[in-house]
């Protein structure tokens, strides 16, 4: 496991669209490798927060001037696990379907993604960290030493999202789940400003029939060769 560009260990970089497991597998394999575990989707998802209780909405007239200032304003934090804006632990709202969608739709705005690529350029540029997100192999670290394209069929993504929200008491079908993810792909995957893709030089894992202990052991096995 060797690293370049001057970094003392090195980075571990996982894309792919929502409900591939990227989040679990992420944190499973920062553990196994004794690295930290940086959640980009966390970052936007705490800017929609951000939003949404300054009353600000992907509708309004000098959209970018207000996330601009509002960019300014917060702060974004992790405490292991734990997101924080401003101080305060906000990690048990960000998987709401509605902070998920408007996080969806300001991450295709320049202002926001300027300074979500600072942060999390900032956060992982001494290496050690596996981080998760959609362009994090294109697009935030190109030159990270190991690139991994996490997906899964769209029906398996939308029975694992239903599952999980179901879990938690959230009142929402499967058929609407399903819908929200193909208008996630579709948004993410087209968005001028660094849409989804699997960068060039990057793995490509398919967990749709894969344990999240397996695909961890897949990318531990690439990452030791």
């Amino acid at each position: 496991m060797t690293a370049a560009s001057g970094r003392s260990r090195p980075i571990v970089a996982i894309d792919g669209p929502v409900g591939a497991g990227k989040s679990t597998v992420a944190r499973r394999l920062a553990q196994a490798l004794g690295f930290a575990y940086i959640n980009t989707g966390a970052m936007y998802r705490a800017v929609a927060i951000a939003a949404r209780n300054a009353g600000i909405t992907p509708d309004d007239p000098g959209l970018e001037a207000k996330l601009a200032r509002l960019l300014a304003s917060i702060v974004i934090s992790f405490a292991g696990d734990r997101v924080l804006l401003d101080g305060r632990d906000v990690t048990g709202e960000l998987g709401a379907p509605a902070i998920g969608d408007l996080a969806s739709r300001l991450s295709t705005l320049a202002v926001v993604r300027a300074a979500m690529r600072e942060l999390q350029r900032k956060a992982g540029a001494a290496g050690g960290v596996v981080m998760e997100g959609r362009d994090i192999g294109t697009a935030i670290f190109p030159d990270a030493e190991f690139k991994f394209f996490l997906d899964a069929d769209v029906a398996v993504r939308a029975r694992r999202r239903y599952e999980e929200l179901a879990a938690k008491g959230a009142a929402i079908g499967y058929d609407e789940v399903l819908a929200q993810l193909r208008e996630r792909d579709r948004r993410d995957r087209g968005r001028e400003l660094a849409p989804l893709k699997q960068a060039p030089d990057a793995v490509l894992v398919d967990s749709s029939h894969l344990t999240i202990d397996q695909v961890v052991k897949l990318m531990q096995d690439r990452i030791a060769r």
